[in-house]
């Protein structure tokens, strides 16, 4: 389990076809972008069906499907990680299942979606029970490494990741939760990493708003990624983070401030934007033949499609020539 949480995780986008389906033959290709690059192979891994995947919006036939193609393409080659977000706790149990069957190496808990009660009104510090329960169903149901996408109402303290009392509840009573991204403000970020490095530290800090990767690094608040950035800057990221970890801060900085931060903190502006600018940024770099996702996800807009155009370029990641016009509101 502990090495397992060492891995880079790629939150996948999902490829779709002009009339919203999956684009099979694209999402196999983009799989194999991955598991080809033999250096990012041997340090990373796959999230299937997370939330910038879409999963939000995909039936349980398709959530099984393009888990079975991210199997088939990158399975005994890099880990590979499950969402298992589902409208009911019937639905994510079966999901859960679905995923173990599937042979996945562990899976990606998303919490509850729906009424107001479980979403912008929850408070999660006085009814933990409401995501802890899940995650405990889910548990008991396949008995394999959890990871969390700890998401929550937005707070002063910590953003939109879960407080630190339900996030120690949560890892104490549920001893299979071996990894915690950090879906966090950068105080929120801090916040958590101590309450989990004093008392869960066999619990990994996942990394994933990558605009905080620099400073993460610095302070060792960071041990694996689950991030959707992976989809548009694997080179410069994975040349980062070797830099930090041989300790060679020079070239480290060089890489971060030559483009590459300046890139993440645009698409990480707006959060209400944050999954539409992943899928622009992974057209734009030729690895998906579409920006657009299901709706109700709104179109992009061509000063999205042109910023992170000129954002990538200026990192040194090469573009398409000629992105569609038609693509953007």
């Amino acid at each position: 389990m502990a090495d397992l949480a060492d891995h880079l995780f790629v939150a996948l986008v999902l490829p779709l076809t002009h009339d919203f389906r999956i684009d099979e033959p694209g999402l196999r290709r983009l799989v194999r972008h991955y598991a080809e690059n033999k250096k990012f192979a041997a340090v990373g891994g796959l999230v299937a069906n997370p939330e910038a995947g879409e999963i939000f919006y995909l039936s349980q036939d398709e959530k099984r499907r393009a888990l079975d193609i991210v199997m088939e393409e990158a399975s005994g080659k890099m880990p590979i990680l499950a969402g298992t977000f589902g409208w009911t706790t019937h639905d994510v149990v079966q999901t859960a299942k679905d995923a173990k069957a599937a042979g996945v190496d562990g899976i990606f808990c998303i919490p509850p979606a729906g009424a107001m009660d479980i979403t912008t009104s929850w408070d999660a510090e006085k009814y933990p029970e409401v995501w802890l329960d899940q995650i405990k169903e889910q548990d008991r149901a396949v008995d394999l490494p959890i990871f969390t996408h700890p998401v929550a109402a937005s707070t002063a303290a910590y953003g939109i990741g879960l407080p630190k009392e339900p996030t120690l509840q949560i890892c104490r009573e549920v001893p299979n939760v071996v990894g915690w991204k950090m879906t966090y403000s950068y105080g929120g970020h801090r916040l958590i990493s101590r309450a989990l490095r004093s008392q869960a530290p066999r619990v990994a800090i996942m990394g994933a708003a990558a605009h905080y990767f620099h400073e993460n690094l610095a302070t060792g608040d960071f041990r694996g990624t689950i991030s959707g950035s992976w989809n548009y800057a694997l080179n410069p990221m994975l040349s980062h983070i070797e830099a930090w970890r041989r300790k060679d801060i020079d070239a480290a900085n060089q890489i971060w401030n030559g483009g590459l931060v300046q890139l993440h903190e645009y698409i990480y502006s707006e959060w209400g934007r944050l999954h539409i600018r992943y899928k622009i940024a992974a057209w734009l770099c030729g690895l998906v033949d579409s920006p657009l996702m299901r709706p109700p996800m709104p179109k992009p807009r061509k000063i999205e499609v042109d910023t992170i155009a000129k954002l990538l370029k200026e990192a040194g990641i090469e573009t398409i020539s000629k992105p569609d016009p038609e693509m953007a509101a």
